[in-house]
């Protein structure tokens, strides 16, 4: 069994901050790129930021400049770092890892299963 679960959604007003947690468990070797999607209501998912694992970042236009994608290679977890936050930041946050290579031999691609980010006064 291999999992990732995300933490640290809640309601914050606009311009705050919240840091949201992404870990992996289960029998891992490695993950190539680890990734932050979001989904509003009635929209579809979109990337909002993704990191190799090499240390090379992506950024969505829409949260460019206030949101910071990182990672633990060691523990297999990555972060999302969310600042001056926008009511239109209001979705379901989701963790994905591409290329996850594992013990017994698997490639996989993995997502977990979402953390509401509501910004709202």
């Amino acid at each position: 069994q291999v999992t990732l679960v995300e933490s640290g959604g809640g309601l914050v007003q606009p311009g705050g901050s919240l840091r949201l947690s992404c870990l992996s468990s289960g029998n891992i070797l490695s993950i190539n790129s680890m990734g932050w999607y979001r989904q509003a209501p009635g929209k579809e998912r979109e990337l909002v930021a993704r990191i190799s694992s090499g240390s090379t970042t992506a950024y969505a236009d829409s949260v460019k400049g206030r949101f910071t994608i990182s990672r633990d290679n060691a523990r297999n977890t990555a972060y999302l770092e969310m600042n001056s936050l926008k009511p239109e930041d209001t979705a379901v946050y989701y963790c994905n890892a591409m290329e996850v290579r594992t013990t017994f031999g698997a490639l996989l691609q993995l997502w977990g299963q979402g953390t509401l980010v509501t910004v709202s006064s």
